[in-house]
């Protein structure tokens, strides 16, 4: 006996809106006997808590060490949940069936088609399974997924999240297909496979273009060169300050004053695959007539993946190196008689053709799962050239600048600076473009439907609309008033699940997501025209073993 699972033309990724289609291919030595054959359509959104995420004079860790392994909490939403029927067809008869296969191989297709949005927050929906179905019929004697304990997790109502993983025993989001074969009989086990799949979501609405500049800018003082100074005077036999040269000394005594300006798009949006739209500009400050020059430049863009399970969060941090390059000497002070204020544009030829490595996933926002990004550049400048003129490897001015190695194999001179910019608040898209009718449909529904309130003690709205940026951070209290009694909470009904809420309390939602997914049934996916898809590699192995369940 056997049961494979084999999909269509698998891609290698899947999207909103695309179809998941194949077969169920059952191998079989003798005549069996099956009743129903469910096929399951299915994402998981899972954070664990282990001893080792915690400090060790923190009370999360004397807590958690006392805990066994097998007993480490874990919390598991789910974000994809479609379920189809693939013998006996649901159209022939509604009574138990059981059929016999004979010896031999025997096909049944089956074909899904992915939703835009997590399937957890669908209250309705989730209540409404759970146990075991009767014997005969859909689902017969087939376990099916208990929705009531999805009631009693806080969710927000959101775009499918990416498939991620590298994160062992903390997080990691799957999609798979499953497929169980019943076999009427009390000592007979069912049959069972699964395979899983890449998912990659399709991007929101991007906003209308903008002539709008975000930008991270600071500015940097050199100290006097005193001793050149002095060294120079007297090998040529005259003071610092002979007759007729009094102004051109002082300029060059001056210390040249930059400032250092990298400039993005606003709002700005970063996309997998594609290299960073990035500008640096450079500014005179002073009338110095001293030459600066660009000696090291490494572009990182940082993930932050936040992570909560019952109400513990965690927050790991990954660094991807863009571009990194020393020994350059590009001047970024133009004309040593320029006039104070003028620009001079770094040229883009460092990183204008390098794209965003392929294991970086999309910004996010799921139940228990976040991902933001923020972009670092390091600007290294200096009043001397490079030892080199040929840059380096990459790895020379990184080791440099965490003060690693040594001045010879960085290249780089002694008096160089380097200048951090960063933009904290950024996006990264995946770069699947939605249609243009999907978009006609999106800006329909946005001018018939108002705008919901959206309340900050809500824990919809406390997920997606955390403080200072952070997804998982409490909200902030409101102001009281002095030497009065705060308000009653409200009383707590043990029958209604914190998601639920009571039939008396006023609903407030945050912010819905962009599509529907009713829109998923009737427009067309963005590769149905067979185009190319981007690289992306997520997941390393979508069919090895979970990295978080025990």
């Amino acid at each position: 006996m056997a049961v494979r699972i084999l999909l269509d033309n698998p891609p290698e990724f899947y999207t909103n809106m695309d179809t998941v289609s194949g077969r169920i291919q059952i191998t079989v030595n003798r005549t069996e006997t099956i009743g129903a054959i469910v096929v399951k359509l299915e994402g998981e959104s899972t954070t664990a808590v282990r001893v080792g995420n915690f400090g060790e004079n923190s009370i999360e860790y004397n807590t958690m060490r006392r805990v066994p392994p097998s007993a480490m909490p874990t919390e598991t939403h789910k974000v994809l949940y479609k379920i189809e029927q693939a013998f006996p067809p649901l159209s022939e008869s509604n009574q138990p069936v059981t059929a016999a296969l004979s010896a031999g191989r025997h096909d049944f297709k089956f074909m899904f088609r992915l939703p835009f949005n997590n399937a957890c927050s669908d209250t309705a929906a989730m209540a409404n399974l759970g146990g075991i179905a009767g014997v005969g019929g859909f689902g017969s004697g087939l376990r099916v997924m208990d929705g009531s304990k999805q009631l009693f997790l806080r969710h927000v109502h959101k775009t499918l999240p990416p498939s991620l993983t590298g994160f062992p025993g903390l997080a990691e989001i799957r999609y798979y297909v499953k497929v169980t074969v019943q076999r009427p009989g009390l000592l007979k086990e069912n049959w069972r496979s699964h395979i899983g799949f890449r998912f990659m979501p399709i991007e929101e609405p991007r906003p209308p273009p903008s002539t709008s500049l975000a930008f991270a800018r600071r500015p940097f003082a050199f100290s006097p060169r005193k001793r050149r100074a002095l060294s120079s005077a007297g090998s040529s036999g005259k003071g610092l300050l002979s007759s007729g040269n009094s102004g051109l000394d002082e300029a060059q005594s001056l210390p040249p004053t930059v400032e250092v300006s990298a400039l993005l798009p606003h709002p700005t949006i970063l996309t997998c695959n594609k290299p960073i739209p990035l500008r640096i500009v450079a500014t005179k400050k002073m009338p110095s007539t001293e030459p600066v020059y660009l000696v090291a430049l490494e572009i990182s863009l940082i993930g932050h993946t936040d992570t909560r399970c019952h109400e513990l969060s965690l927050r790991e941090t990954n660094r991807w190196i863009v571009c990194a390059a020393s020994g350059l000497s590009i001047p970024v002070t133009g004309d040593p008689e320029a006039d104070v204020g003028s620009e001079i544009t770094v040229p883009d030829d460092l990183w204008r053709n390098i794209p965003l490595p392929n294991t970086v996933h999309p910004s996010f926002v799921t139940c228990n799962i976040a991902r933001s990004y923020e972009l670092e550049i390091r600007v290294g400048l200096s009043r001397d050239l490079p030892q080199a003129s040929s840059p380096s490897a990459a790895t020379s001015f990184t080791k440099m600048f965490k003060g690693t190695a040594k001045e010879s194999d960085a290249k780089i001179p002694m008096d160089t600076i380097m200048l951090p910019l960063r933009f904290t608040k950024l996006q990264v898209f995946s770069g699947i473009a939605p249609s243009s009718e999907l978009l006609s449909q999106v800006h329909q529904r946005q001018s018939q439907v108002p705008p919901q309130r959206t309340s900050a003690s809500s824990p919809s709205a406390t997920l997606a609309n955390g403080a200072n940026g952070s997804l998982y951070s409490r909200p902030a209290l409101p102001p009281r008033r002095p030497n009065t009694q705060s308000d009653p909470a409200p009383a707590y009904d043990p029958l209604y699940p914190p998601q639920i809420g009571t039939p008396a309390d006023a609903t407030y939602e945050a912010a819905p997501p962009s599509y529907e997914d009713a829109m998923a049934e009737t427009v067309a996916g963005p590769f149905e025209n067979a185009e190319a898809r981007p690289a992306y590699s997520g997941m390393t192995d979508v069919n090895g073993p979970s990295q978080v369940k025990h």
